[in-house]
């Protein structure tokens, strides 16, 4: 089994870099070649007597990128422990290095954009690794996994966060390179997976037993990116903000380093797991959320509530398939927990997903709806008739979240747990004990029970009301693990029995709340006082609204240069290639000048009436030219923000790297609007700014390059 290194130094030479590992001296060197970027690996005491202008230490390599200048090398430069699973310690991302392969740095403003872009998405993403234990994998995937093989080739390719930045590493790994044709083994400590999420260890104790809680998010590298743009479904089968959820109870846990987990003793070479004549025990279970999936967008112009647009069932229907058979394949039969509103705006939406299930599952399907005093349809299912086919692993359940919890009752919600109770006592969980018998097996997972579906829920944002009913699976099938246990007696809760460990609980999912939903919507997450408190508060409301605005203002003012850091981390986008076309004016500001300046007529409108208002008159100064100044601020400042709000899509900030085809066409529909009003269609230049200079910019480009 090859395990990453857990200690590598890097030699900046002026032609190449040099990665070795100086516990393991024997090991082959990591050579990238400056400036060409060409890896080869080579017998590191050769490479001893090298000069070099520097020597530095690091915890791991992120992988390398290629922007429109030079490529760079990104290490992780520190990392901090955050506890201890499957006998190994766990490490979240601190802080990161760039590493130009140029020699000499070329300072140009397209470039400073790119590594701003990179920094800010490794800057906010919270990313975490491990040596030895694969994070990427729910435990019960790791039991089925051949643990012999390389670490990086056991991933989850959905969560193996930092794939496309390490893609020349495995590309060399699997092809060779320059010199070396063949597949070169030797780099494989040098390949280290994170992932992108949520990750919290708690050793603890319940009703006096000892015991380690973690809880792992994990959100994946496809369709990934920011709340409004980036909705539905893809043609590969890939949704919106997609997560998976895993909390995970280990007793008897002997890791004797106070960061509890999945460990042996404090010498991990010693074999001995768990405490004395007991067997160490290891239970989860898995969640997943993802947007809706059909082919749907919200188009952000400046309104609270954008439009939504909803492609139709039939278009959408290749890749929900793709969708589908993917997680029936990884997580058994699905059970679809649907919480959009039925009316409104959001009831399109609501019907799309129907429609889907209705098109997927065996014709014709058993559906029933339920009502109430608070909604006309507080439940609906779609069950398939009888199993022909994979796709007859789907159960949908709609559940009114917004009406039966109405005035601060969130209690109600306990509702859909009372609905999907026969499902969830046949869903089970994952329970293994460790192997702790056979010496060259010690550590695997000795499989005692298998977890055979999934719980898939979204609403809208899959934030704030997807939070609400996971946090209340997850206790309810807590519930049941120390039930099974013997820690309580069948029909006792937790929450009853341990003040403490609740009081855990509940901030753990909280804090998984607010991870996820900074990672969306740019803020932590809604209704966060219920799964934190029990209940609606006042205070929490309050707190709700402020986020709404906060989520308002970044969704449609900031979130552009956020899904260009995702596009440019994740792969999605190319620098040094596809905006060469262009000239490479790729964030150029393309809108008229005038266009551009309305804003600002109306914040110094507004900062010339404060200013007239609040400075002192002169005695006997004459007053109504004073009045007038300020009515004329008022009025051209009110005729601005109209103009703003009317066309809307001229102001969001949209991405660049990846324009979105409907916000394109969107833009160019108001442009055209624009340009034949009376009052400002003469003034509205007719063609987009910067191109005009496409070709000096590109003959300044090839200096550079030349340089």
């Amino acid at each position: 089994m090859t395990l990453p290194f857990r200690d590598i130094n890097v030699q900046a030479a002026s032609d190449s870099y040099i990665f070795t590992s100086p516990s393991s001296p024997n090991a082959p060197a990591l050579t990238i070649d400056r400036p060409t970027g060409d890896i080869r690996l080579s017998d590191a005491s050769l490479r001893s007597g090298k000069r070099v202008s520097r020597v530095s230490s690091i915890a791991g390599i992120l992988g390398t990128i290629r922007l429109r200048l030079d490529k760079y090398i990104i290490v992780i430069t520190k990392a901090q422990p955050v506890g201890r699973l499957k006998g190994a310690q766990v490490y979240k991302v601190i802080s990161t290095d760039l590493l130009p392969l140029r020699e000499r740095q070329i300072h140009d403003p397209e470039e400073d954009r790119f590594l701003a872009l990179l920094r800010s998405s490794i800057k906010a993403g919270p990313m975490y690794f491990s040596y030895s234990v694969d994070l990427t994998n729910s435990f019960q995937r790791q039991s089925q996994q051949d643990a012999t093989s390389p670490l990086w080739m056991r991933t989850d390719d959905r969560f193996f966060w930092n794939r496309y930045l390490q893609s020349d590493l495995i590309d060399f790994r699997t092809r060779g390179g320059r010199g070396q044709p063949a597949p070169q083994p030797g780099i494989d400590p040098y390949i280290l997976p994170v992932i992108f999420g949520m990750l919290e260890i708690h050793p603890t104790t319940f009703k006096g037993t000892p015991l380690t809680i973690a809880l792992i998010t994990r959100r994946s590298r496809h369709r990934a990116g920011t709340r409004y743009f980036t909705r539905g479904l893809d043609d590969e089968g890939h949704v919106a903000n997609y997560n998976e959820t895993e909390q995970i109870v280990i007793l008897n846990d002997a890791s004797g380093s106070g960061l509890g987990g999945f460990a042996g003793s404090g010498n991990m070479q010693s074999g001995k797991l768990g405490e004395e004549g007991k067997e160490m025990q290891v239970m989860s279970y898995v969640q997943t959320r993802g947007s809706v999936p059909v082919y749907w967008s919200e188009i952000n112009n400046l309104k609270y509530t954008p439009k939504i647009q909803i492609k139709g069932t039939e278009t959408a229907l290749p890749a929900a398939k793709r969708h589908f058979d993917e997680q029936i394949r990884i997580y058994g039969d699905n059970y679809l927990v649907n919480l959009v509103n039925q009316k409104g705006r959001e009831q399109r939406v609501k019907q799309a997903y129907e429609q889907m299930v209705e098109a997927l599952v065996s014709a014709p399907p058993r559906e029933s709806r339920e009502a109430d005093q608070r909604t006309e349809e507080k439940f609906h299912s779609i069950e398939p008739a009888e199993k022909q086919s994979q796709f007859d692993r789907l159960h949908y359940i709609y559940f009114d979240f917004h009406s039966e919890t109405k005035g601060l009752q969130m209690h109600r919600a306990q509702l859909l747990i009372d609905r999907l109770h026969d499902a969830l006592i046949a869903q089970q969980y994952f329970r293994a004990v460790v192997d702790n018998i056979n010496p060259s097996q010690s550590g695997r997972l000795d499989v005692r029970n298998l977890q055979t579906s999934v719980v898939r829920t979204n609403c809208m944002d899959c934030l704030d009301r997807t939070n609400v009913v996971q946090s209340m699976l997850a206790r309810w099938t807590l519930d049941r693990m120390f039930v099974d246990l013997g820690l309580m007696s069948a029909g006792a809760r937790f929450r009853d029995e341990d003040s403490a460990f609740e009081f855990l609980f509940r901030n753990m999912w909280a804090d998984n709340a607010d991870v996820v939903s900074k990672s969306y919507s740019g803020t932590g997450a809604m209704k966060t006082d219920l799964t934190r408190l029990g209940k609606r508060t006042k205070a929490g409301a309050l707190q709700d609204a402020n986020v709404a605005v906060t989520r308002y203002c970044k969704n449609n003012f900031l979130d552009g240069p956020r899904q260009d850091a995702f596009d440019l981390f994740l792969g999605a986008y190319t620098a040094g290639g596809a905006d060469r076309g262009s000239g490479g004016l790729v964030f150029v500001d393309r809108r008229p000048v005038l266009i551009q300046s309305i804003p600002y007529f109306a914040a110094f409108g507004l900062f010339f009436v404060f200013v007239a208002m609040f400075t002192r008159r002169v005695p006997d100064a004459a007053v109504w030219p004073m009045r007038l100044f300020i009515v004329t601020c008022l009025l051209v400042t009110a005729w601005c923000l109209h103009f703003m709000v009317t066309n809307g899509m001229l102001y969001v900030n949209w991405p660049k790297l990846n324009p979105r085809p409907w916000a394109t066409e969107g833009y160019h529909e108001t442009i055209s609007k624009v340009r034949k009003d009376k009052l400002l269609g003469p003034f509205v230049a007719r063609h987009e700014r910067g191109l005009s200079t496409a070709r000096y910019l590109n003959a300044e480009e090839g200096k550079k390059r030349i340089e």
